[in-house]
């Protein structure tokens, strides 16, 4: 340790924790103490970015084929539809996903590249409201070109969210990821035989 942190952590442990009158906050006359508010305000820390993998028994065409935001709903089960958004600038491809539980999210295209076969998506307007600032996503497939799964394709489906997103939207968002993915495979499969 340097000899000012050692100065620091003794002038620290020197001092009456917590201060002393510092838990003088009331309402409706009962006390509310310095452990009570550091336990209200404690939230668990968690990464915002998340990334689902899968390998899909199919060639590279096949699965590229089903990656348009607009075409989500026909291997995502938990879309009951999707379409254009009518009214936006011919510049910009904003797609509205609805949700068999009712949710409905509206997303942009940010990024499309049918050379490096990916597509990059934000949510520009949910209902009911999301409770996080923004979520930048993409999905990309890679040809898997050598040893036991050659031929087939690796699809990986990655979110960056604000630093506002709590734990149980990162792990919302991972689970979602996980059954779109699989059921990308079985859409992928249905369409093989």
């Amino acid at each position: 340790m340097f000899a000012s942190q050692i100065r620091l952590q003794h002038s620290l442990s020197n001092r009456p924790y917590p201060p002393p009158n510092f838990c003088s906050l009331s309402q409706n006359s009962q006390q509310t103490s310095y452990h009570q508010i550091i336990e209200m305000s404690t939230v668990i820390p968690t990464s915002t970015s998340i990334t689902e993998s899968a390998v899909i028994p199919a060639h590279l065409s096949q699965v590229w084929h089903f990656i348009k935001l607009q075409d989500f709903h026909v291997f995502w089960s938990k879309l009951k539809g999707s379409e254009f958004v009518k009214g936006t600038s011919p510049e910009t491809d904003v797609v509205k996903w609805e949700f068999k539980d009712g949710t409905v999210l509206e997303v942009k295209q940010e990024e499309h590249s049918s050379i490096d076969h990916y597509i990059t998506y934000s949510v520009i307007d949910a209902t009911p409201a999301i409770s996080y600032s923004s979520v930048v996503s993409t999905v990309r497939c890679y040809p898997i070109t050598c040893g036991s799964a050659e031929g087939q394709t690796f699809v990986t489906w990655s979110g960056n969210f604000s630093s506002d997103a709590d734990a149980g939207v990162i792990e919302d968002a991972r689970f979602k990821r996980q059954e779109a993915l699989a059921d990308l495979a079985a859409k992928v499969g249905e369409k093989k035989k």
